[in-house]
């Protein structure tokens, strides 16, 4: 197992057993906020670099509303709106 996909196993164990314990919390908000900022960069490194649309989310681990919530604070974070979203969202993949 390489060091990135070791780091991830372990974040992801962390934040699961937070997740199960209730205690979202448990993982200290400048660590998510690192992990988040990391993958999201990462993952529009890989857009650009390949021109393929991987999956962002696993569909069935994820409800709507994370969704929207956290769309929405990165939103708010960029000093971005939903009129900037939509020139974006209607741009040829």
């Amino acid at each position: 197992m390489s060091e990135a996909s070791a780091l991830g196993a372990d974040f992801i164990g962390a934040a699961r057993e937070a997740l199960r314990a209730g205690a979202p919390e448990a993982v200290p908000e400048d660590a998510l906020r690192a992990v988040l900022t990391s993958a999201v960069r990462l993952y529009a490194a890989r857009v650009e670099a390949t021109g393929a649309y991987p999956p962002s989310v696993d569909t069935h681990a994820v409800m709507p509303t994370d969704i929207v919530v956290t769309v929405s604070e990165m939103l708010r974070a960029a000093d971005l709106n939903l009129f900037d979203l939509a020139m974006w969202y209607r741009r040829a993949r």
